[in-house]
């Protein structure tokens, strides 16, 4: 349809507030429901509805219906469904162009079925297609002009209109609204619905990839046992809040939860922390001092970053765990000590021995139950979780409205590597409630400049009936082959560039079915 030459003040006023409408609305019914009033209103029109294509079911279905009477239920026309061939829908449909009807007695297209089931007397219509890069995904009515007939120029204009609602529609299907990824995750991963992933979810442990599904599992395994569990992973992973649930659901809950950074003090200061001292065993020393062993009492005592012990301390913590008996530095009487040690460390333990940095006798003693915390970046499933869990935290922290996320905002947030992990990502979320002050949604002008490194013009669009786990892995396979086209095929510059090791990045390959 070609443009129309008589735009007015007055359209252009309405083309702007239904942009306005999409830009600051991200719940699909209030969205619809704002624009629908003001077309009622524009074009003096009794009601106005959508309908979408399913094309599994060749049907059409409605999402959206708003009339002039807001007293009238149109709940049954919003679950009523009927076959693409019949009325002017499927005129249009197949034609892929407006229908003006000015007189519905005299078209045969007309469908009455809806008019029958709802009492909704229909005189007359316009009829467009919503269009996407995807193709057509249904149809928009504008219903019953309250004065004269339809117009050349009002049918431009709904076309028109019609073509923006279309976009925004099939984003609000891709993305949803952020307050609502946890239940479409917990839906989509039955694993997570069990007791102890409840259990592990109200404690602050927020996933259900795949990744953290095994964590889950192997957590399952050790969480009612005394066994020395040791954390491996980087820095941010969430080390100690998976001490803390261990703790809290295990049988020592109500016992002590202790814990150390044995990369913050020096030998000497470790020593006493973990053992205590008694008076005047050095300068300073002024009364007996009970160590974090001997407070723990029958609790659980977190050794973080313990990689980082010294080599004389080392034999020392050995022989705490083959005995259960501590020396207080500076004493002659032993103490018997029970706790139960979890420990963690970001660097490769193994290296770290056959280094002849770390005790391989002690490695064996700590690594008895080992478990592995994946990177945030090979767990991307989790980001739009963990991004709705931060923007409740902060906004109520900072006394505002729950922020929500913009769809290009949460595509950069997926993109970006997170080196600090689950740390970086809430300081990230933390620092964008912050920059938005005074407006509902968060987006890409609020993120970092690191997040926004790499900009995208628009998000991939939605595949019909793709979960959001297929969204993701379809966004890691696009970055993955730019990275190999960037790099002229060499996997191991791309694993690099992507932040994946070598080997990780062969198994997506393959997974993906990536040509090289």
């Amino acid at each position: 349809m070609k443009q129309h030459p008589n735009i007015s003040t007055t359209d252009f006023d309405l083309f702007h507030d239904i942009s306005t409408f999409i830009h600051d609305t991200l719940d699909l019914d209030e969205m619809l429901r704002r624009i629908f009033d003001r077309i009622k209103g524009a074009f003096n029109i009794e009601g106005a509805s959508i309908a979408l294509h399913d094309p599994d079911r060749q049907e059409f279905f409605f999402i959206h219906t708003v009339e002039m009477d807001s007293s009238k239920s149109t709940d049954n026309l919003r679950q009523m469904r009927f076959p693409d061939h019949l009325g002017v829908a499927g005129w249009v449909w197949r034609n892929d162009r407006p229908a003006i009807i000015n007189d519905v007695s005299k078209e045969n297209h007309f469908f009455k079925g809806i008019d029958l089931q709802q009492k909704f007397v229909t005189r007359n219509m316009i009829c467009l297609p919503l269009r996407t890069r995807r193709g057509t995904i249904g149809v928009l009515y504008a219903l019953n002009k309250l004065e004269g007939e339809f117009t050349d120029k009002e049918a431009w204009m709904l076309e028109s209109l019609a073509a923006t609602i279309a976009i925004a529609i099939e984003n609000a299907n891709l993305y949803g609204e952020l307050k609502n990824h946890a239940s479409s995750l917990e839906n989509e991963n039955r694993r997570l619905r069990t007791a102890d992933r409840e259990r592990y979810k109200l404690q602050g442990i927020i996933g259900s990839s795949r990744a953290m599904q095994h964590v889950f599992h192997l957590l399952d395994k050790v969480l009612n046992s005394s066994t020395a569990v040791l954390l491996l992973g980087e820095t941010g992973t969430g080390k100690e809040l998976v001490t803390r649930v261990m703790h809290h659901n295990g049988p020592r809950k109500n016992k002590p939860f202790i814990v150390e950074n044995c990369a913050a003090l020096s030998e000497h200061l470790l020593e006493s922390e973990l053992f205590g001292h008694v008076k005047g065993a050095f300068t300073g020393a002024m009364a007996d001092k009970k160590g974090l062993f001997e407070l723990a009492a029958g609790g659980t005592v977190f050794l973080d970053e313990i990689g980082e012990i010294p080599a004389g301390m080392q034999v020392k913590l050995l022989r705490v765990l083959q005995d259960g008996i501590i020396r207080p530095v500076g004493g002659s009487h032993l103490v018997q000590v029970d706790f139960r040690l979890i420990s963690a460390t970001n660097r490769n333990l193994d290296e770290e021995v056959q280094a002849g940095r770390f005790r391989e006798d002690l490695f064996y003693r700590i690594n008895v139950f080992p478990i592995v915390l994946p990177p945030l970046r090979e767990r991307a499933e989790d980001i739009p979780l963990l991004v709705d869990h931060f923007l409740h935290k902060h906004s109520k922290k900072m006394n505002r409205p729950v922020k929500q996320m913009t769809p290009l905002a949460l595509e950069l947030l997926l993109h970006y590597q997170w080196p600090g992990n689950i740390r970086e990502l809430e300081n990230e979320i933390e620092r964008a409630v912050t920059m938005a002050a005074g407006v509902q949604n968060i987006g890409e002008e609020h993120l970092s400049e690191k997040i926004t490194a790499k900009n995208f013009s628009q998000p991939l669009p939605k595949v019909p009936g793709e979960t959001l786990r297929g969204y993701i892995e379809r966004i890691e396979k696009r970055w993955i082959g730019e990275a190999l086209q960037e790099t002229q095929g060499n996997r191991t510059r791309a694993a690099k560039m992507l932040g994946l090791t070598r080997q990780g990045l062969l198994k997506k390959i393959a997974r993906y079915e990536i040509p090289l």
